[in-house]
């Protein structure tokens, strides 16, 4: 699979995670993996900032991917199928960027942050 390929791959597998966390078929840890992967995709902060030289766009080159591949393994394939057609043309316009998607990763700098502060007190 080339890597165009994989792109629109990934344009359609996001949205189909986002419906497929809604799905009642969908388990429990698949839902899990699906909330963190949508949640990462739509936020719009990064785990790296991307004023960062080469590793801020790196994190999007590798983890959402990863993310991406991660989930799908735990959704039953019937039910992948399924969203995976029904995302065909869903986020066609853009993805959605709400502020409130960025909070679990503002969250998680703060702890970071506050770790480090801790340690040099």
């Amino acid at each position: 699979m080339s890597l165009k390929e994989r792109a629109e791959r990934l344009k359609t597998d996001i949205p189909a995670l986002f419906l497929a966390l809604k799905d009642g078929e969908t388990p429990l840890l698949a839902k899990i993996f699906a909330g963190i992967t949508v949640v990462y995709a739509l936020s719009p902060v990064d785990l790296i900032p991307d004023f960062i030289p080469v590793l801020g766009y790196l994190d999007d080159l590798i983890l959402l991917p990863l993310f991406v591949a991660l989930t799908v393994k735990f959704i039953p394939k019937g039910v992948l199928e399924r969203c995976r057609r029904e995302s065909q043309n869903m986020w066609q316009d853009g993805k959605p960027e709400k502020w409130y998607y960025a909070i679990p990763l503002v969250l998680v700098w703060a702890l970071i942050i506050f770790v480090i502060v801790k340690a040099a007190l």
